[in-house]
């Protein structure tokens, strides 16, 4: 494998010729995973080739309503066979997941493109590029270094990438190239007021019942500069939790006025609790917290993997993360 980061013209060359190509993303997928992953699988298959799209974990229910994503295999997969595999959106071969990795593993070129900095460089070409704030940014720029087709149903596929990992084009990410994107796609015809309704203002009746019990239950510490939440079994079960049903709810700890990290913790059907961590203080590094406990990714949004009871996990990482949170004076 190698470290040396491609160029995004030198992948274009290396995806031309390909005639079957597979494309993967994270578990768990969210907006910026799918879109990545179906903008590039749609665009190529316009091309005439062959697309294998892999998610381990399926669509999400909050973005079945995109384009084609009926055409997103999972698993267990067919036995088929690959020219090209390409990893989006994903800082570790294994967090594909296991089937989708050996999926993967089919074809004699792997292409890891990412924009988690703490990538190490799992694919045979790397474009890894920490300051982009969306993946479906990178796609976006792929294709357009390409000359490959961008058509209606790629580009809602890639604003929804770009505009569900900015936080709606709000983070500190946000660049005046991702709005010059957005711009361009408007220009092209997208109608992104009916993208905006479908993915934030259209919810089940699941969310608010979780979103009342996160705030009924969130906790408060290191006076009030950092808020958490427990998610337990018990809830999810009793409001029969989707996949998607908490995208973007941490989000809604964040925004307290006085909170500068915020941490919801998600019990799993393994019994391993999912952290989910955001900071809004450029000073507080939350990935360095994450990494502690195994997890990282991004300076202002972050994860981690513990083991459970979730009442002990959380004990554990919120002392962790209240000893940096008080650095800050």
């Amino acid at each position: 494998m190698s470290t040396i980061q491609t160029s995004l013209s030198e992948i274009a060359d290396a995806l031309r010729p390909a005639q079957r190509i597979a494309i993967a993303a994270h578990v768990r997928p969210d907006g910026d995973a799918l879109g990545s992953v179906m903008g590039l699988a749609l665009s190529l298959r316009a091309m005439g080739k062959t697309v294998y799209a892999l998610l381990e974990d399926g669509v999400p229910l909050n973005l079945a309503f995109l384009p084609d994503t009926v055409t997103i295999l999972t698993p267990p997969y067919a036995d088929f066979e690959v020219d090209v595999a390409l990893a989006l959106d994903t800082a570790t071969h294994e967090r594909v997941g296991e089937h989708t990795k050996a999926a993967l593993a089919r074809a004699p070129l792997l292409i890891d493109i990412d924009h988690h900095p703490t990538n190490p460089g799992y694919g045979h070409l790397n474009h890894v590029d920490g300051t982009q704030p969306a993946v479906g940014q990178i796609i976006y720029e792929l294709l357009k270094v390409g000359g490959f087709p961008i058509t209606d149903a790629v580009m809602q596929h890639l604003y929804t990438a770009i505009s569900t990992d900015t936080g709606s084009f709000q983070y500190s990410s946000t660049n005046a190239r991702t709005h010059h994107i957005a711009g361009e796609m408007l220009a092209a015809g997208l109608n992104s007021s009916r993208l905006a309704q479908l993915l934030y203002q259209t919810y089940p009746a699941r969310r608010l019942q979780l979103l009342r019990a996160m705030l009924n239950e969130m906790d408060f510490r290191a006076e009030g500069r950092i808020a958490s939440w427990q998610f337990t079994r018990a809830l999810m079960d009793e409001v029969q939790v989707q996949p998607g049903d908490t995208e973007g709810m941490i989000d809604t700890l964040r925004m307290i006025d006085s909170v500068v990290a915020a941490v919801i913790f998600e019990e799993t059907a393994d019994g391993k609790i999912r952290v989910s961590a955001r900071s809004k203080d450029q000073r507080l590094d939350i990935s360095a917290v994450c990494g502690q406990f195994g997890g990282g990714g991004h300076r202002l949004a972050s994860g981690a993997r513990m083991k459970g009871p979730i009442q002990e996990a959380a004990e554990t990482f919120l002392t962790a993360l209240e000893h940096e949170v008080r650095r800050l004076a």
